[in-house]
């Protein structure tokens, strides 16, 4: 299990990554806020509005986050449940030299696993796989609509 550190290292630089983000964030959140409510509390009626109007953008940014933080929390527990069984893909694209996944082999590969999906349209697992090789195929767009697609299925189950 030579790669198996390699992996969980990754894993760590990538959480402590989303962890720094996140905070960095949350500092830029707090900075808005208090300049909006700074604005609230000057009385004048263009003011309040601006700062309502301010205050929003924190609001939206912090349900953008949560709701991300809860969809990849949902995503490793679906990941955790699949290699259990066996259901992951193996990772076994090749590769340029720079470590990007070959394009053509990723559209081969997503084919059958896009066949899999319309077979079994209620599939947790299969909207998971999906996801991954959209993501290996470059669209990200879909990959994450399908992530969201297995984490509904994944709870309505």
């Amino acid at each position: 299990m030579t790669g198996a550190p390699a992996r969980s290292g990754a894993r760590w630089r990538s959480i402590a990554g989303a962890v720094a983000l996140t905070a960095l964030l949350a500092l830029y959140v707090w900075a808005v806020a208090a300049r909006a409510l700074t604005l609230l509390r000057t009385g004048d009626p263009v003011g309040i509005g601006l700062g309502a109007a301010v205050l929003v953008l924190p609001l939206i940014a912090v349900w953008f986050v949560v709701r991300e933080w809860r969809l990849a929390v949902h995503v490793q527990r679906m990941a955790d449940e699949l290699a259990a069984t066996g259901g992951l893909l193996a990772d076994d694209l090749p590769r340029s030299p720079g470590g990007r996944i070959d394009r053509a082999a990723a559209d081969a590969a997503f084919e059958s696993v896009r066949a899999q999906t319309e077979a079994t349209p209620d599939d947790w697992g299969s909207w998971y796989r999906l996801a991954f090789a959209y993501d290996a195929a470059g669209d990200r767009r879909r990959a994450r609509a399908a992530l969201r697609t297995a984490a509904r299925l994944h709870r309505g189950r």
